[in-house]
């Protein structure tokens, strides 16, 4: 069991280090080839500095616009409803041997829980009110050692980092784009707008690749925090497999559309526990898709374009945490 973890870390350390210096040195040859190696530190560090300062911004003050888009109500153990998530929110939280985050509830119509953090903010876990009308309490606590995996690994900011990479490349591309279609010149060989015009396309279509590798990224994320529920919550794997089979059953896919377009973008959409993709099968019950899931053959490329594994790549996972 604790072979598989480490070889997972490891696994998501190495896709990680390689995505980001496989983006610099692209970005580097690129540039250097067109524009003359001596030009190419200076454009980098000076797109860097913009872009993280916007990341760092966002990610200081980001937990209040989540807090404004998905209602989000702060409650404690002396709120007369809501005093049990809260407690159990603790409880999670000493399983995974991490300070208690500050417990919110969402006003929106679909079952769900993410975690965001902040400097300024702190450490914030939110649960949809959907959510505790379909889970159990049990099922509850393995939703939430998913959603506090996140904060003890402190993998978001790694994901904002990474995600500079494809905005860099976006940012670099769409300004050359825009020098050499206004017919900007210059750099080695001097070249014309033509060739500045070239490289911005090139960067930018280099760019919507590098975004498939945040998506991967983001999915071994997902499977890493599956990973923390089945070792720290009791019965944490079985419970989690229920609760994911509940979202997805309750899930309206009009209400899920509908909320994707206010979710703050694609790293919006990375906070949740599940996917916001819909299915149409409200009339199933939990552990009948659960079989089904695990009967499922998928192939490597069946979540290639989500930001989460596909359920049936969860479920057979959390199979072999299931006597944890």
């Amino acid at each position: 069991m604790i072979k598989q973890l480490v070889k997972f870390r490891l696994g998501m350390i190495s896709a990680l280090i390689g995505t980001v210096a496989l983006g610099f040195l692209l970005i580097f040859g690129i540039l250097g080839y067109f524009l003359g190696f001596s030009e190419v530190p200076y454009i980098i560090t000076g797109a860097l500095i913009i872009l993280t300062a916007i990341s760092i911004l966002q990610w200081l003050f980001g937990p209040a616009l989540i807090k404004s888009i998905y209602k989000l109500h702060q409650i404690s153990p002396q709120d007369p409803t809501y005093g049990w998530v809260y407690n159990i929110v603790q409880e999670v939280a000493v399983y995974n041997r991490i300070s208690p985050p500050k417990v919110y509830l969402a006003d929106v119509p679909f079952p769900n829980a993410f975690a965001f953090s902040s400097p300024l903010y702190g450490k914030n876990v939110a649960i949809t009110l959907p959510l505790l009308r379909i889970l159990t309490p049990e099922e509850i606590k393995a939703v939430l050692g998913h959603e506090l995996g996140h904060l003890k690994h402190r993998d978001t900011e790694l994901l904002l980092a990474v995600g500079l990479i494809p905005t860099l490349l976006y940012w670099i591309g769409y300004s050359l784009w825009w020098s050499g279609f206004l017919g900007g010149g210059g750099g080695r060989n001097n070249n014309s707008g033509g060739s500045l015009f070239l490289v911005g396309i090139l960067l930018i279509g280099i760019s919507y690749l590098f975004s498939l590798l945040v998506l991967f990224l983001n999915r071994m994320r997902e499977s890493y925090a599956d990973i923390n529920a089945a070792l720290t919550v009791p019965q944490g794997a079985k419970n989690l497999q229920t609760a994911l089979a509940k979202i997805v059953i309750s899930s309206n896919p009009k209400v899920l559309e509908k909320m994707k377009r206010t979710a703050g973008g694609s790293i919006g959409k990375m906070l949740f526990f599940s996917s916001l993709e819909g299915q149409n099968i409200s009339s199933w019950d939990a552990e009948e898709l659960i079989q089904y899931w695990r009967t499922q053959k998928v192939g490597i490329l069946s979540d290639f374009l989500s930001d989460h594994p596909h359920p049936a790549k969860r479920i057979k996972m959390l199979d072999k945490f299931y006597f944890h």
